[in-house]
């Protein structure tokens, strides 16, 4: 059977949904009309128009990626898991970066319904992007079906991860994901023999032992961090840091509730910002942070005609990075190489610190194509 050809004078576009071809009429000596012009062979997108504008990426946006490159994170054969997606803004910009590259997956995980997603604006075909509305304390991405079937490498992402939130998230990734990957297809492990005065472990052979735990299927993490007063205790990965320098569960509350104090000028910070893009995000992210420092600070503080604006600024911060670097600690522990950093100024906004970490040098899981 012939292959359809289009009517005399007609588009030659075929339309898959209406299983038809376009019923334009073009211009004389050409194929397409003029909505479908692009389809005609000398039309290469962009051939011309030199590298794309980086000013075209939100500021912060922009930031994020460069520190991923930088970790070598964009690159093919991942997935891309975006902890607190909300809109999904975040993997839209990395999908863009990734314009070239193939076998890419995208996780976007939010426990509430979202309107206004960018889903839709996605316009490469070959990028697969998944929502999960789940709460990050209760997930397994060993058990989501896509990681389950190919084991591709993850690279864990957030930009809207508030207070216990980036916890639940490395926690998912360094505890709950990694061992369940690393030890599936082991067999269980043989029971422990008790003597008279020791418990002895059966010795593993050196191959198995390189295989479950010198192997780290999370090939990255890049958190914006923030809101560091929604931290809770019970879910803080940097508990041992804490009780190492003699501190704990009562201390952590006071650190935490002081932590509010750096961001006192949020408001005069986004009353100055502009209407770009970036600043539309500002202002949506300082809202729901506002709703929630309103709340902290409402409460009776004894110290707030003592300290100026300025010292509670600096107690506040300090009192954050306190709270990373048990973060830190923690990464370091499991095998990865972590650190903190200032991804953007803080007249563009004061939750302006990124916490990276990628796996030892010999713990770095291969991308599979």
């Amino acid at each position: 059977m012939a292959a359809p050809e289009p009517e005399p004078g007609r588009c030659a576009h075929f339309v898959l949904r209406k299983k038809r071809f376009c019923r334009m009429i073009p211009a004389p000596g050409r194929r397409f009309c003029g909505e479908h012009g692009h389809e005609e062979v000398y039309f290469v997108q962009d051939i011309n128009a030199g590298l794309k504008d980086v000013a075209e990426i939100p500021e912060k946006q922009a930031s994020i990626l460069g520190n991923m490159e930088k970790l070598h994170l964009l690159g093919p054969g991942r997935c891309f898991v975006e902890f607190g997606a909300g809109r999904g803004k975040l993997s839209h910009w990395v999908d863009i970066a990734l314009e070239n590259v193939e076998g890419v997956q995208f996780l976007l995980v939010e426990r509430a319904t979202t309107r206004f997603k960018v889903d839709g604006k996605h316009k490469r075909r070959d990028s697969i992007f998944e929502r999960l509305q789940v709460d990050i304390q209760h997930l397994c991405l060993n058990k989501v079906p896509i990681l389950e079937k190919k084991r591709l490498p993850v690279v864990g992402i957030g930009k809207h991860l508030c207070g216990a939130a980036t916890d639940l998230a490395l926690r998912c990734l360094v505890e709950s994901y990694t061992p369940c990957c690393d030890g599936e297809d082991e067999e269980p492990a043989p029971k422990r023999c008790r003597t008279a005065q020791t418990e002895v472990a059966p010795q593993k052979s050196a191959g198995s032992e390189s295989t479950t735990e010198d192997h780290k299927p999370v090939a990255g993490i890049v958190i914006a961090l923030c809101c560091h007063h929604k931290c809770d205790w019970r879910h803080y990965v940097g508990r041992e840091f804490f009780k190492s320098v003699g501190l704990g569960p009562v201390e952590f509350h006071y650190f935490q509730r002081m932590s509010s104090w750096a961001t006192c000028g949020m408001r005069e910070t986004t009353s100055k910002a502009s209407t770009s893009e970036d600043s539309e995000d500002q202002t949506n992210d300082t809202e729901e942070h506002e709703q929630t420092l309103s709340r902290t600070e409402s409460g009776s503080d004894t110290l707030q005609g003592i300290l100026s604006v300025e010292e509670r600024k600096e107690i506040g911060c300090l009192c954050k990075r306190l709270i990373d670097h048990g973060r830190v600690e923690y990464l370091q522990q499991q095998g990865y190489q972590a650190a903190l950093q200032y991804y953007t100024e803080s007249a563009v906004s004061l939750e302006n610190v990124l916490l990276t970490a990628v796996p030892n040098p010999s713990l770095i899981p291969e991308p599979n194509m």
